[in-house]
């Protein structure tokens, strides 16, 4: 076997693994566990007799929990659109499509001349049509959650700080509209654009979530929902909430630290297989043709391969935590 077939299977390879990163990791990340928990944390108890005012706003925060959960189970559907707007992008369909498009014809050339087999050219067109654009959706996205997770804290005690100070709630959001570090910037300016459009701050705020899909920016909708209709400290509110956050973060940073051990075993034991079958194919080839060259063999590496993405992703789901 030459260098270029080498080439042709190595792309084929990431094209299975392409899809399965973009297709199928994304159903497995622990979001629904963690919408799960997050219910039974918001569920406020109202079967308590009425009849003081301090039930009357549990009451009041129980039905806003309610009407947030509603809004969020219509939005619970992800559109390509929105996929867009999370990774932080201004294209539109039109252009995600064209791109794609571009891609995955580059791909098949890529891939036939290659080769020589227009199996491979297909190959590779679904490499550069969809496995590379849902990719670099997915990766953009987590790189600006991210961020997003690490400057949202400051943003949360500013408001603090200019509340306690006498400034109105929406002159917090403009500070930090002007002067907080992106993508916090940006996503408090589509708030303050949306509320100059004559929606309620409520309302505006409501679409940071799904733009930016996190816990984080869920219970800042939330806390200023409630807000709105059942009265409150907000100060004190968005205080706690900012503790609540930084503290979400240290434990995310401790976890990830304890864990590095076990991704770097991880990683090293994934990359030994097609390291140990370069360094044979490289030292001595005819000893390692055989596995290319007979049916035994390419049985044998079908099985192997089989085996060793199932491996890859247990391992993955076992060194993933869900913070």
């Amino acid at each position: 076997m030459d260098i270029r077939q080498m080439l042709v299977m190595g792309l084929a390879a990431t094209a299975a693994g392409g899809l399965t990163y973009a297709f199928v990791l994304p159903y497995f990340d622990g979001g629904i566990q963690g919408e799960k928990r997050q219910e039974k944390v918001t569920t406020v108890r109202t079967d308590k007799p009425e009849g003081s005012s301090k039930l009357s706003r549990s009451k009041q925060v129980a039905e806003s929990l309610k009407e947030i959960e509603r809004k969020k189970a219509d939005q619970d559907k992800v559109t390509l659109q929105d996929k867009i707007i999370q990774a932080g992008l201004d294209w539109d369909r039109k252009k995600f499509f064209t791109i794609s498009i571009v891609l995955g014809v580059v791909g098949f050339l890529v891939g036939l001349m290659a080769s020589g087999n227009i199996f491979f050219g297909v190959a590779g067109a679904v490499v550069g049509g969809l496995g590379l654009p849902n990719w670099m959706l997915v990766f953009l996205r987590k790189r600006r959650v991210k961020k997003f997770i690490k400057e949202f804290p400051d943003a949360v005690d500013v408001i603090v700080r200019g509340i306690k100070s006498g400034l109105p709630l929406g002159d917090c959001i403009r500070i930090i509209a002007s002067e907080a570090q992106e993508p916090v910037k940006t996503e408090f300016r589509q708030i303050v654009e949306a509320q100059t459009l004559g929606l309620s701050l409520p309302e505006a705020v409501s679409g940071l979530f799904q733009r930016v899909p996190t816990a984080e920016a869920n219970f800042f909708g939330i806390v200023i929902e409630i807000q709105s209709k059942a009265g409150g400290n907000l100060s004190e509110v968005l205080a706690n909430l900012s503790k609540v956050l930084r503290e979400r973060r240290k434990m995310r940073d401790k976890v990830a630290a304890m864990s590095m051990e076990a991704k770097a075993s991880a990683g090293i034991i994934g990359s030994l297989p097609p390291i140990v079958i370069l360094l044979v194919y490289l030292t001595t080839p005819a000893y390692i043709m055989i596995l290319f060259q007979t049916d035994a063999g390419k049985f044998a590496l079908c099985i192997g391969g089989f085996l060793m993405f199932c491996g890859v992703f247990s391992m993955k789901k076992m060194i993933a935590f869900d913070i």
